[in-house]
Formats: structure tokens, C-alpha cells, sequence
């Protein structure tokens, strides 16, 4: 068996090989070079009161999507 080109995987692709091959110590490495690579695109800052909260709702929403997209 021949493995698959790993640099030409999307993130989600590889994601998703490592899933069902996690023995693969290379498409691991790989991954992790991708994720640590990448700049984190929104920062949160913490809540400074009871109020702050009211947004967390949507936060959280925003958070599990992105999740669910592999990003």
C-alpha cells in the first residue's frame, strides 16, 4: 500500500487520514507542522464581568462549527 501525498492533503483531509491511520507518526508530524503554523484567527478576550457572558452563547456556536469543519 502506497501512502497518499501529504502535502497536497487540505488540512481537513489530512485531519480525517490521521483519524483512521493514527499510527502514522509522519501524517501526524505533518499535521501538527500545519496546525502550529497557522496564526490563530480570533483571540477571545476573558470575561471581565457578568455581562461579558451574555455573548458566550455565540461563542460557543462559532466554536463548535469550526470544529466540526476540521479547522
Amino acid at each position: 500500500m502506497t501512502k497518499p501525498n501529504f502535502e497536497e492533503m487540505s488540512r481537513k483531509e489530512l485531519l480525517t487520514y490521521i483519524r483512521k491511520n493514527r499510527d502514522d507518526d509522519e501524517a501526524f508530524r505533518i499535521y501538527m507542522d500545519r496546525v502550529t503554523a497557522e496564526p490563530t484567527t480570533e483571540w477571545y478576550p476573558a470575561p471581565q464581568s457578568i455581562d461579558d457572558l451574555k455573548h458566550f452563547p455565540e461563542l460557543l456556536e462559532k466554536h463548535r462549527v469550526r470544529r466540526e469543519e476540521g479547522l
